[in-house]
């Protein structure tokens, strides 16, 4: 059984920093083995990609309105993986999803979510002055 679960978000202002974990637990699955992903919503919103990263560590893929602002990470060692974001904006407000391929040795990180077969319950991130 894979359970995923975030932490790390909260309330912050306009311009702050706030680093995000996913700390997985994944039965009979090697977490080293497969992508990873972050996605959020915003209220009255679809579901969006932010951030994916594969399974070696050695490929990210960020959506264009978090380039160079948020950053992808994994430990392998320990089932886990980050986001990084830097430079908040309001329009960042949203509940922050990691998610799992159960795909495993993937060349290519998806940016669907249909791709994910495995969610966290989310973290709230608020950015407001």
């Amino acid at each position: 059984q894979v359970q995923l679960a975030e932490s790390g978000g909260g309330l912050v202002q306009p311009g702050d920093s706030l680093k995000l974990s996913c700390a997985a637990s994944t039965g009979t699955l090697t977490f080293s083995n497969h992508n990873m992903a972050w996605f959020r919503q915003a209220p009255g919103k679809e579901r969006e990609f932010v951030a994916g990263i594969r399974w070696n560590n050695r490929a990210s893929t960020y959506a264009d309105s978090v380039k160079g602002r948020f950053s992808i990470s994994r430990d392998n060692s320990k089932n886990e993986v980050y986001l990084q974001m830097s430079s908040l904006r309001p329009e960042d407000t949203a509940i922050y999803y990691c998610a799992l391929d159960s795909r495993a040795w993937v060349a290519l990180v998806a940016t669907t979510s249909s791709n994910y077969d495995y969610w966290g319950q989310g973290t709230q991130v608020t950015v407001s002055s």
